[in-house]
């Protein structure tokens, strides 16, 4: 007489291989589509400087719409978390919308396309934009006086010694530590002479305006370096509560915000 004792214990080992098979199949299915929709579609993105207050909060954490202005394929090709890569061949799918003067916008540090910044468009190509006396002109029309929120030093006017922002971090101990980064030698805040946006290209400044580093710093940013649109807010982090009132840590006014 035949055994079918082995050919059972195959057949249950040929069925454990085959769903062990499956299930590394859907999950490398599931990771390429993650990494399609965080790439191609919305992605998240937190907020480390407050060049943005009041509008958007050190600690906020955003949902980014990438196909409204085109979707781009990556630029560049590395090891996470160093400065060993290359810039890659890349493509952009057709725009929803171009981006508009008051949009707020996620683009590639110009200085550095590894970096993302946020700010807000304030001109775009063929508009003229000036800076005099704390005025912002748009066109030759003032569109407003800069508000420094959150700055609680101010240099001598003719010095050159620039706040960039301001922040308070609680150390090991809970208590709350003011930290200031400082421009030395940087170009004046209150005042820029009147220039006139390129075609394609995009002026972008904070909305805390004196406490900013933006287009005034290393200039006009070009339509190619577009990444998105924030949507909304969908978790803000308070960095003065200690980590184990978590509860408390959370902000939870601003969750599900929706930033204009």
């Amino acid at each position: 007489m035949k055994s079918t004792n082995g050919n059972s214990k195959e057949k249950r080992g040929a069925g454990t291989g085959e769903k062990k098979s499956e299930t590394v199949k859907a999950l490398l299915i599931a990771l390429f589509a993650a990494l399609v929709l965080r790439q191609f579609v919305i992605a998240s993105y937190n907020v480390p400087t407050g060049s943005m207050k009041d509008t958007i909060l050190i600690g906020d954490f955003m949902f980014v719409n990438k196909f409204i202005y085109g979707a781009r394929s990556p630029i560049w090709f590395g090891i996470p978390f160093t400065d060993i890569g290359f810039e890659t061949p890349h493509f952009r799918l057709p725009a929803i919308a171009e981006p508009e003067r008051t949009d707020i916008i996620v683009f590639d540090y110009p200085k550095n396309i590894k970096q993302d910044y946020i700010k807000r468009c304030v001109a775009v190509g063929g508009q003229s934009v000036e800076v005099k006396d704390g005025i912002l002109y748009l066109d030759d029309k003032p569109e407003g006086e800069f508000t420094p929120m959150g700055r609680k030093f101010d240099p001598d006017p003719n010095e050159r010694l620039t706040v960039i922002y301001t922040h308070v971090d609680p150390y090991d101990d809970g208590n709350p530590y003011t930290i200031r980064h400082f421009m030395m030698n940087g170009p004046r805040r209150d005042r820029m002479a009147r220039l006139t946006v390129p075609e394609n290209h995009f002026f972008m400044m904070g909305d805390n305006r004196d406490n900013s580093l933006d287009s005034r710093s290393w200039g006009f940013v070009d339509r190619s370096q577009v990444v998105g649109k924030p949507l909304m807010i969908w978790l803000s982090w308070d960095g003065l509560v200690p980590g184990y009132r978590f509860y408390e840590k959370i902000r939870w006014e601003r969750l599900g915000m929706v930033l204009r």
